[in-house]
């Protein structure tokens, strides 16, 4: 009985199981959460941002009236009409590019700033992952978060022009 007894501690032993040492631990990660659009409307070049699109608006509201008033007319409209309707889209589509493109450059450095705030803040207060808010809330990916975990006002601080 002493055979049986031992053969299960020699195969233990003889694959290796017996000299595990106990595992340490990894800590818990701090997960931590930016009310991401909030610091964008928060810094001080968004009003630029607003200027800019606004002024978009406008200017590419009018045009698309323009086009959608020839359209209204459908069958009835002339040749000359349907012509300058094809000719406003294409300024349309060529302004909204531009548009665009003014609205990246604006936007990059405000983005780079959010970025460098939330990243100093997350570090200094031992935030391994830090998530937006309302992306983690509309995708259903965090149900429930400790309001410990806002970093919103602390990256607000943080934040440089």
């Amino acid at each position: 009985m002493n055979v049986k007894m031992l053969a299960p501690v020699a195969i233990v032993a003889a694959l290796g199981f017996g000299t595990l040492a106990p595992h340490a631990q990894t800590p818990a990660q701090k997960i931590g959460f930016v009310d991401v659009s909030k610091v964008l409307q928060a810094h001080p070049k968004n009003a630029d941002v607003i200027a800019l699109k606004n002024k978009a608006n406008t200017e590419l509201g009018a045009l698309d009236k323009q086009i959608k008033d020839i359209q209204a007319k459908g069958a009835n409209a002339t040749a000359a009409e349907k012509d300058q309707a094809t000719q406003l889209v294409t300024t349309i589509n060529a302004k909204a590019k531009d548009y665009n493109d003014q609205l990246a450059k604006v936007v990059a450095p405000i983005e780079t700033a959010v970025d460098a705030a939330v990243s100093s803040t997350a570090k200094a207060q031992g935030f391994a992952v830090v998530m937006d808010k309302a992306q983690a809330a509309s995708n259903g990916l965090v149900i429930y978060a400790d309001n410990s975990t806002d970093l919103t006002d602390s990256v607000l601080k943080n934040l440089k022009p």
